[in-house]
Formats: C-alpha cells, sequence, structure tokens
C-alpha cells in the first residue's frame, strides 16, 4: 500500500468509525478526542495534537468542514480546503482517526465517539468545553494542554498580511 493510501484510511465518515471505535473498545484502548479547524498546520497544531495522544492510546480529531470554518472565521477562510486539512492531520503519525464535521459545535460527534479523554487548548476551561457533560458523565476526564506561544493560524495570517 503506498503512502498517501495509508494516510487516507485514517479519514473516517460518521458511518464508518463505529467499526473502528468498536475494535478500540474492545482492545480496551483509550480514546482520546479533540478538535479543530487546522486551517494552517503549523507547530502550535503538532505540539497541541502530540500531547493530545500522549493522554491516550488512540486519538481521533474532529475538523471543521469547509462551510463551517467560514461560519466561525468569515468567508475568507479557510485558506486550505477540508480534503488538504484532513489529510495534513491523518499524516500526522500519532492521529489515529480523522473526521470532517459541520456541526456549529462538537457536540454531536463528541456523542458519537463517545471519548474517554476530551482534550483542548489551555485557553478553554475543562468545565466549559463542549462535550463536558458527555465526557465526564461516563467516567472520562476533560484535559486542557499548554499552547505554544506565537503560533496561531489567525496570526500567522496577519504576520504574512502585515509584512506584504
Amino acid at each position: 500500500m503506498k503512502n498517501l493510501e495509508v494516510i487516507q484510511k485514517r479519514i473516517y465518515n460518521w458511518e464508518s468509525i463505529d467499526q473502528m471505535l468498536s475494535i478500540c473498545r474492545f482492545q480496551h484502548k483509550k480514546i482520546v478526542f479533540t478538535n479543530g479547524c487546522f486551517d494552517i498546520l503549523h507547530l502550535g497544531h503538532v505540539d497541541y495534537l502530540s500531547k493530545a495522544a500522549d493522554l491516550g492510546d488512540i486519538l481521533i480529531v474532529g475538523v471543521n468542514t469547509d462551510a463551517s470554518v467560514r461560519r466561525l472565521k468569515g468567508t475568507e477562510r479557510p485558506l486550505n480546503d477540508e480534503m488538504a486539512r484532513t489529510i495534513l492531520i491523518a499524516s500526522l503519525h500519532f492521529v489515529d482517526a480523522v473526521i470532517l464535521f459541520d456541526q456549529p459545535t462538537p457536540y454531536e460527534i463528541i456523542q458519537l465517539v463517545q471519548p474517554d479523554v476530551l482534550v483542548k487548548g489551555k485557553d478553554y476551561k475543562a468545565d466549559e468545553i463542549v462535550g463536558y457533560d458527555i465526557v465526564t458523565k461516563k467516567g472520562g476526564s476533560v484535559e486542557t494542554i499548554e499552547l505554544v506561544e506565537g503560533y496561531s493560524t489567525s496570526g500567522l495570517i496577519n504576520k504574512i498580511l502585515r509584512s506584504s
């Protein structure tokens, strides 16, 4: 199997992820979930996602669809389309599954995944993170990870715009 095919096999839809989750649960794997737009993959994302992966056995990453990013960030975004963004995230060796979601928040996908650990950046308070109720009700944990200062997609875009 070619490398790109291996990467593409890590991209799931809402129906196909069920089988993968069933196998993980049967094997008593600790499932970690996080989400984001990941418009321009940068050091901050890699650091964040690698630390999230360290919190369990399986890392599932929800990625906002193009339409969802536009609703959140404005009509000029995303810079990279959803297929490019999912392939980039899936190419990270510590990411086990990537799934797109179009809803305003990842609440429905967290209900589907039922992770053992829900992760967001330290810019969130744990009990205010979408899905906190789902994860803690089943005995899971909600963790926040320190972000790498100076690395944000919006910050990088603004820096590029200022220098042009």
